[in-house]
């Protein structure tokens, strides 16, 4: 007979709909800030950790003019080094709002990317590490979704209230 199945916190937290109103208004902000800042095509992938309008960021990888891809600037980031990032960013964006949300906004569709579950485990450990329940989501031009649990949203147009 198997042993009885415990429940154990997930390493990586995910976001499990229905979603609570507070990550649907924030995750709407961050997909509106993103629709409204940038009109180019092809745009630095950017990770954020706080709410819009206070949060910080850092660049993942570079615009246009940079010309190289995501892995080549990922690639002098290691695991550690991606964990420490998301624990300063949390860190910061910790006194910037009560409840953070991380996310990464990058040009593309809602489909996982390779860049998008680089940040996956560096960010669940940085939250666990500070105690925070937080998991990575990734917001697109069409929306956001969760890469580990794939809850999203999608809009065809969206405007502000």
């Amino acid at each position: 007979m198997p042993p009885a199945a415990t429940s154990r916190p997930s390493l990586h937290p995910a976001l499990q709909a229905p979603i609570d109103r507070y990550t649907h208004v924030v995750l709407r902000h961050a997909v509106l800030d993103l629709l409204e800042a940038d009109s180019r095509r092809r745009f630095p992938s950017v990770l954020h950790a706080g709410v819009p309008g206070r949060c910080t960021t850092h660049p993942v990888e570079p615009g246009p003019a940079g010309a190289r891809l995501d892995a080549e600037v990922d690639a002098g980031l290691d695991a550690g080094l991606r964990a420490d990032v998301v624990l300063a960013l949390l860190r910061r964006a910790s006194v910037l709002t009560t409840r953070p949300v991380v996310w990464l906004t990058r040009p593309g569709e809602l489909t996982p990317h390779d860049t998008d579950l680089r940040w996956v485990g560096p960010t669940a450990w940085a939250a666990s590490a500070l105690g925070l329940p937080v998991g990575l989501v990734v917001v697109t031009r069409r929306g956001w979704f969760d890469p580990v649990s794939d809850v999203r949203r999608e809009w065809r147009r969206l405007r502000r209230h």
